[in-house]
Order: structure tokens, then sequence, then C-alpha cells
């Protein structure tokens, strides 16, 4: 009897989480990585699907974790260095295309933790989408090892406004 207990626990773990949102948005791969007890800021990584016949636009980002949360990207200075800088018009998502926030690339960034983000826990963000509205995912902390698939993908649901 335990060991299919064991066997079933196992084979839920093993099945990646994500749902349909409105808008036919999935989200996926949603994490941000382990921080170090006084951080002050954090990135939140993860997929973003469009299955649907229009284009959407992620405008927004809020979570009780930080005092600030902004879409950011990185590029190019001038002088050959790479620069983060706030993304005020949003990230767009093509119909029937994924839009990837990856370390180096588009990301969330969140300012003034307000906790630690030790291995393992998890926190909620809500993203606002010009089109599909407010989508609730619940975002997995890994280590950087972790962080760099898909091992620990993020659940999402639509909002219940």
């Amino acid at each position: 009897m335990r060991n299919w207990i064991v066997a079933a626990a196992v084979g839920v773990a093993l099945v990646p989480l994500a749902a349909w949102a409105e808008g036919d948005l999935r989200i996926s791969g949603a994490h941000a990585l382990v921080t170090a007890d006084n951080a002050q800021t954090a990135a939140i990584f993860m997929e973003i699907a469009n299955g649907g016949a229009e284009d959407d636009r992620l405008v927004a980002v809020e979570t009780g974790v930080a005092d600030a949360s902004e879409l950011h990207t990185h590029v190019l200075s001038a002088e050959g260095l790479m620069q983060m800088l706030p993304v005020e018009d949003g990230f767009a998502v093509a119909a029937g295309d994924t839009r990837a926030l990856s370390r180096g690339g588009d990301h969330v960034m969140l300012m003034g933790l307000r906790q630690a983000m030790p291995q393992g826990t998890k926190f909620t963000v809500t993203l606002t989408f010009e089109e599909a509205g407010k989508v609730v995912v619940v975002v997995p902390v890994q280590d950087a090892a972790e962080g760099t698939g898909h091992s620990g993908h993020g659940t999402a649901a639509p909002a219940s406004e």
C-alpha cells in the first residue's frame, strides 16, 4: 500500500503544472532564483504562450513579496555594456507565438523584497494582460541549476474577478 502511495505521488510530481488562462494564454516554467537572506532584488522567469487568434501584451505584474514589480529587459549600451532597463509598454505576445522571459533578456524584476526567497518556497504574482486580463501564477523558488530548465513549472489560473 505504501509503495502505491509513493508511486502515485511521484507520478503527480512529474506532471508539468500549467493551465490555460483567459485569452488562451498558457504560462509555463515560471520560477524565481534563490536569493541571499538580505537581498533586495530578485527576478521571475517564465514562458507565455498565446494560443489565441489575437495578439496580447503583458502590461503589469503585482506581488506581495516585494515593494515594486516591473517588467525589465537587458540592452547593450553604446559602451558595450549590458544594462537592465524597465519596459514601460510591456511585452507583446503575438497570436500563436511564445514569449520567453529569461535570464539575460526580458524578465519580471522584483525590488524591495519583503522576505527571503529560499529554495523550495513559492509565492504568487498577478500578471495583467491587455486582452486576457489578470492571471495569477504560483512561482516556485529554485537554485540556479534548477532554474535553467523547466523542472519547476509554475501554475496559472484565471483571476477570480
